[in-house]
């Protein structure tokens, strides 16, 4: 039962006993009737008067709570000259204002923390209490290679290949640093924050790709150039004492000439590839940045066939095509991509050797290229230094084509992975 029933029902009683007094009274005295009725109404007056001024405050009370329990706090209510009611609706409207104010606030500082987290350069994934994504921003997109549609929902487990294995069983607090594909290396932390009372844990991804293929290459910058400096003053001071030993050879007996000049050729064509190998890593160390333009990857790729059909056809490769419909247009310099593209058609040429396929298949929606090749599979301990400068298993390799390959690809932007998807294929994939 409700104070305000209470109320009518103690009012109601009163007042019942009052006209069964008056009765009795008519029967004695009528004067005195007329008096006790007037009593009566002026206690129904007076009684009526209570329960506004006992239950205006309530109702003012109960529409407040109303406001307050559907978040309407733009609701605020006027004085009405009544000292303690009015002092009442003063401390309902300060803290109406208070909370307007603070939701207000708390609604600006999460709508800066969604910008920054949307713009950040950093990876970031939100988990729920199980380890499930609950949502991700644009750069762990980009870092994972997945729209944020295919990976909400997912356990941390189910997450794309490497990143699955290295953050399924990182605990917070603690990071972890690895590279896919030998070239894209990340480190991820894991830790949580408060919200409402509640923990909500993340993982904070950083790529450290960039900052490490700066620090690799100006490392062996300098230690090709100290080579270069004394390889090329060494080889040219050969050259010129075999150039001058050629004038004794008119000097020699006859049956001696022969192999004497053969000896200085040999000798001068070791220097020369010496200062030629010497110059290819020159050439890495020396790359200019892209000159972008708007290009047509397809005619691109068309050119390069030209180039490549005598090579192709004496080893007996069919290139198979898979081109999408539409123009594949990307701003990139042109003259760069093309010495990408060559070495990846030479390397897949090399490994198949002889009678094979390569198949060139490009989309638009995302714009992607992927050349791949009959050649075989790529061991797992080969793939992990695949791009790392020097590295190569050929005889006669140098290291230095994924490498400069690799570096005109990140000074690009674009993303890209080399892989065996069994043993006896090979693709390499670039993202533009």
């Amino acid at each position: 039962m409700t104070l305000r029933t209470k109320f009518i029902l103690f009012a109601v009683l009163i007042h019942g006993i009052l006209l069964a007094l008056s009765w009795f009274v008519l029967q004695q005295n009528k004067f005195l009737f007329l008096g006790m009725e007037l009593l009566i109404i002026v206690s129904a007056y007076v009684t009526f008067q209570l329960y506004r001024s006992f239950f205006k405050p309530l109702q003012l009370i109960r529409s407040g709570i109303e406001s307050i329990r559907d978040k309407d706090f733009s609701t605020k209510f006027m004085a009405v000259g009544q000292k303690d009611l009015d002092e009442l609706v003063n401390v309902y409207n300060r803290m109406i204002d208070q909370l307007r104010h603070e939701r207000v606030a708390q609604a600006e500082k999460h709508f800066l923390l969604d910008k920054l987290i949307q713009a950040s350069p950093a990876g970031i994934i939100l988990l729920g209490f199980d380890n499930q994504v609950e949502s991700i921003n644009p750069a762990a997109e980009r870092f994972l290679g997945q729209p944020a549609a295919l990976l909400t929902g997912k356990h941390v487990s189910q997450l794309p290949n490497v990143w699955a294995r290295e953050l399924k069983d990182l605990n917070t607090g603690q990071s972890v640093t690895f590279r896919i594909n030998g070239t894209w290396t990340y480190r991820c932390h894991r830790a949580h924050f408060l919200d409402r009372g509640f923990q909500h844990y993340f993982i904070l991804i950083e790529e450290l790709t960039e900052a490490i293929l700066q620090n690799e290459r100006q490392a062996y910058e300098k230690v090709i150039r100290v080579m270069s400096h004394e390889v090329n003053n060494t080889t040219g001071a050969i050259n010129s004492i075999l150039g001058s030993l050629g004038f004794y050879t008119s000097q020699l007996q006859p049956d001696d000439r022969e192999d004497f000049a053969h000896v200085l050729q040999v000798a001068t064509d070791r220097n020369t590839n010496l200062s030629r190998f010497m110059a290819n890593f020159a050439e890495v160390v020396r790359l200019p940045q892209p000159k972008k333009v708007p290009t047509d990857v397809h005619t691109l790729l068309r050119s390069l066939h030209r180039l490549l059909q005598p090579e192709l056809q004496r080893r007996n490769i069919h290139l198979q095509w898979d081109l999408a419909k539409e123009s594949l247009i990307v701003s990139l310099d042109a003259q760069q991509l093309e010495q990408v593209l060559l070495n990846i058609f030479k390397n897949a040429m090399e490994a198949i050797g002889a009678e094979g396929q390569i198949t060139v298949s490009t989309s638009t929606a995302p714009p992607q290229l992927s050349i791949t090749d009959s050649g075989g599979g790529i061991p797992a301990e080969v793939q992990a230094n695949l791009f790392t400068p020097f590295y190569t298993t050929k005889a006669n390799g140098q290291g230095i084509g994924l490498t400069m390959v690799r570096d005109i690809l990140v000074n690009h932007g674009f993303t890209f992975s080399l892989g065996s998807g069994n043993a006896t294929h090979t693709t390499f994939s670039i993202r533009f």
